[in-house]
């Protein structure tokens, strides 16, 4: 974690390590098991070539990082001539954090909602959408930012999406494995138990992709409420930040889902899942359930001697 004036969290340092090394392994795992599975001088290719593959898409991943989240939400960068409200809010929290201001972006999006992003917290942006800048109050959009600048400080953006690799190079074998599986994947070769080497392939590959994606989930959830208990002790304001969510929430649940589409491939790394009527308690969810942040937000609450919203 970089050094600012944001809470420690030794659980999120830990859980980001582990996560980290188990993909890793299963990562080598796989490459191992294709070299097994496939032998000779094409499974070695085949394994080189996944290796590589992997490794190119960390070394995408964590350089453009913040490009592909700005892209895919359709937003841009502005200037402190363009958002001065929200550049000087980022400021006060910026220096109050004692840490980097980031660059600043936009959404034109209903959807209430925000995100961080980006390689380091000198590369790093802060978005949010023009729904959320006329859902909220100040006081609870600095709650929001608060919350986004302490994954910018704690660098778990940068962890989950070069973590996320390994599952997208399983991916890319599982639809090598389907391919093959039209065009002459039959073949037995160094397969005792005779089945289809694409068939193998397959399994092993799905099973790789189905760890790295309940070890993401499990991290981005417990992300979020270290963000949440982080935020809350910056601004010492765990009541707005309260009451953010819930907004966010609520309007979400109203929003037509063809407009939440536009943020679905950035929603793991939104303060709010941009989806409407899902639980969150189920084991695909990228976030924490809003009943989980509300309690432990009221927690802090208390501890700081504030009555309870």
């Amino acid at each position: 974690m970089a050094r600012t004036r944001f809470v420690g969290d030794s659980g999120l340092t830990a859980r980001m390590t582990l996560v980290m090394f188990l993909l890793g392994a299963v990562f080598v795992a796989l490459i191992g098991g294709l070299m097994v599975i496939l032998g000779g001088q094409g499974g070695m290719g085949l394994a080189v070539l996944v290796g590589l593959a992997g490794i190119g898409v960390a070394i995408y991943q964590w350089y453009s990082s913040d490009k592909v989240a700005m892209r895919a939400m359709r937003a841009r960068e502005v200037s402190p001539q363009e958002a001065p409200e929200l550049h000087g809010m980022i400021d006060r929290l910026c220096a109050l954090a004692d840490m980097p201001k980031p660059r600043v972006g936009i959404a034109d999006s209903r959807v209430p909602n925000a995100f961080a992003t980006g390689r380091s917290p000198d590369r790093a942006v802060v978005c949010v959408t023009t729904g959320i800048l006329q859902t909220l109050t100040a006081e609870e959009l600095e709650g929001v930012l608060a919350h986004e600048l302490s994954h910018v400080a704690h660098r778990d953006v940068l962890v989950m999406t070069v973590a996320s690799s390994a599952g997208i190079a399983a991916g890319m074998l599982t639809q090598g494995a389907q391919y093959g599986a039209f065009f002459g994947g039959n073949r037995r070769d160094n397969n005792s138990n005779g089945l289809p080497i694409w068939l193998v392939v397959l399994v092993v590959s799905l099973v790789v992709y189905a760890v790295s994606f309940v070890l993401l989930r499990i991290l981005s959830r417990y992300r979020e409420l270290s963000a949440d208990r982080a935020g809350a002790y910056l601004t010492m304001k765990p009541a707005a930040l309260a009451s953010a969510l819930q907004k966010i929430t609520g309007e979400i649940n109203q929003i037509p889902q063809k407009d939440l589409r536009q943020m679905a491939a950035a929603s793991a790394l939104c303060i709010a899942p941009a989806a409407a009527g899902v639980s969150l308690r189920t084991l695909t969810s990228t976030h924490p359930s809003l009943e989980q942040r509300l309690e432990q937000l009221a927690k802090i609450q208390a501890e700081l001697g504030r009555p309870t919203v």
